[in-house]
């Protein structure tokens, strides 16, 4: 990936409704190079596809926890099965093996804090595998960014 290709992924982060020729014109290179780099990059799975942002809050989603997930074993059927179990929640966006206290993280959006309160209750306490959960609720949302943060190597 050269600076031309990074500079496309920048430019299309910022508007992926840009046309080709307005993606052309903001890179300085003709609309057929464009156009063939775009695709190459689709084709190699650098894009992985084209999104609306939303502002959660205006489709009532108001509350974002982030809720911290510890397995009662660490074998690969209690590991596999719950992964299985979160695929299947919109309500999770993010889900993250990791390392320290928690074996995962789930960034999770509801309506309320009732809502949440279902879906620990009815849902992630119900799965036999969990040992631990915490949850934390954030008060107020800093930096949203979704743009990733390219340079050249």
């Amino acid at each position: 990936m050269d600076r031309t290709d990074l500079k496309i992924l920048s430019t299309l982060q910022q508007d992926g409704r840009l046309s080709n020729q307005g993606l052309a014109d903001q890179v300085g290179i003709s609309a057929a190079a464009c156009w063939r780099r775009v695709r190459a990059l689709e084709k190699d799975g650098v894009i992985t596809g084209y999104a609306a942002l939303l502002d959660r809050k205006r489709v009532n989603l108001n509350l974002c926890a982030f809720v911290h997930v510890t397995l009662s074993r660490h074998v690969q059927e209690s590991t596999t099965s719950f992964e299985e179990a979160i695929l299947g929640r919109s309500e999770v966006l993010e889900c993250f093996a990791t390392t320290g206290d928690a074996d995962f993280i789930l960034r999770v959006v509801t309506e309320s804090i009732e809502s949440l309160d279902r879906f620990l209750e009815d849902f992630l306490f119900a799965l036999p595998q969990i040992s631990q959960v915490r949850s934390n609720i954030a008060l107020r949302e800093l930096k949203f960014e979704t743009a990733l943060p390219l340079t050249p190597s």
